[in-house]
């Protein structure tokens, strides 16, 4: 049977699946804890990465160099090798050949224009060989660019960076090419650049491509329960806390400021944003290596989502905080309502096999909530609004 782990229905397109699937890194790969050392090390032996990008983009750079110190001191719990996390240009002394920013011509996906970037590639690699490599660099096996804001184009403008990375993908078909969605910018999940990050995702799922979803990643705290992408959440980690239109809270340093720095995070400077935000782009970097490596993620590091798997309905909603959960496959196990802190404020688990359950907490302050719903081996997540 089937597992379904997480069920974001206001996200429901985030998924992390097999290569032969399309392989999406989001916000549920970045607990660091789940990778191996063996994977670690195999990345390392396999990979020859060129990575290009510019401020938004160095977020993964700044965030992967200050982790090496991390887990070194045993941070997250980690008891690996010294320096496992190490990388540099070349791969030497044992670490991950990365080459940061090595192309001429072109600085991002949008800089010095929407399409500079690939023929920038076509020249690093040199013409393709029999193998699918670049003759001028045969040891490139990823190439992976990112976004600094260009994203918030038009449908046509992301339409033709998807036709030139396939393009590239075919001519250079032993190199695994890495599509990034690009930064929030607080507009919300109505926004363009939601719309776009969702154009890119689409066409990733669809045709079984390798993404790393920048903007997905930044959506999310640790505890992976409220999506701060609708709430307006901006780079920097802004979001609106009380559902008023306007940012007045910041998820990543209420996250740091509860847990301990050198143990749950560590100090970096990704740019525009916050230290937690650069820590999980790490994360996320390191999954995305020891996945294109071979390493086959554990199921709870999935969000798999299978249509028409569950159909869970709250109602009414918005609401004065009484409101009927209700689903269609079998019956509800346990809610929990979490606040738009991540902070659990209701649960119950007195359903008696029940499908439909009302719930009264209209003597809550009015705002956003986050019910989460356990039905059977199931999870579903809803955004609510008391008023």
């Amino acid at each position: 049977m089937k597992i379904i782990i997480t069920l974001i229905l206001l996200s429901g397109f985030f998924t992390f699946q097999a290569i032969s699937q399309g392989t999406v890194i989001n916000h549920t790969c970045t607990d660091l804890t789940k990778i191996p050392q063996s994977a670690i090390d195999s990345a390392k032996a396999k990979l020859h990465i060129a990575y290009g990008h510019t401020s938004h983009g160095s977020q993964l750079i700044n965030g992967m160099n200050k982790l090496i110190g991390f887990a070194n001191n045993h941070g997250l719990g980690l008891n690996l090798p010294s320096n496992i996390f190490a990388f540099n240009n070349g791969g030497t002394d044992g670490a991950l050949d990365l080459r940061d920013t090595p192309f001429s011509g072109a600085s991002d996906l949008g800089n010095p224009n929407r399409t500079a970037w690939e023929q920038a590639t076509r020249n690093y690699l040199g013409t393709p060989n029999t193998q699918g490599k670049g003759s001028l660099l045969p040891s490139i096996n990823v190439i992976i660019w990112s976004w600094c804001g260009q994203v918030d184009g038009s449908e046509a403008d992301i339409d033709n960076y998807l036709t030139l990375m396939n393009g590239l993908e075919q001519d250079y078909f032993g190199v695994k090419f890495v599509y990034m969605t690009g930064h929030l910018n607080g507009t919300g999940a109505t926004g363009n650049v939601n719309v776009r990050n969702q154009q890119i995702r689409n066409y990733c799922t669809s045709n079984n491509k390798i993404l790393y979803d920048f903007a997905d990643i930044e959506s999310y705290d640790p505890d992976g329960v409220v999506h701060y992408m609708p709430l307006l959440a901006n780079d920097n980690c802004d979001y609106d806390s009380d559902g008023n239109g306007s940012r007045d809270a910041n998820w990543a340093t209420a996250w740091q400021n509860s847990h301990t720095q050198g143990v749950d995070w560590f100090n970096c400077s990704p740019a525009h944003s916050q230290p937690l935000n650069g820590n999980l782009k790490a994360y996320a970097a390191w999954w995305l290596w020891a996945t294109l490596a071979g390493w086959e993620p554990p199921l709870s590091g999935i969000a798999d989502i299978e249509k028409n798997a569950q159909a869970v309905t709250v109602f009414p909603n918005p609401s004065n905080g009484k409101f009927t959960v209700t689903t269609n496959n079998g019956s509800i196990d346990a809610i929990y309502i979490y606040n738009v802190t991540g902070t659990k404020v209701f649960s119950t688990t007195d359903f008696k096999l029940k499908t439909s359950n009302e719930i009264d907490i209209s003597d809550y302050k009015k705002g956003i909530y986050f019910v989460k719903i356990d039905s059977r081996d199931k999870i579903s997540t809803e955004k609510i609004v008391i008023q």
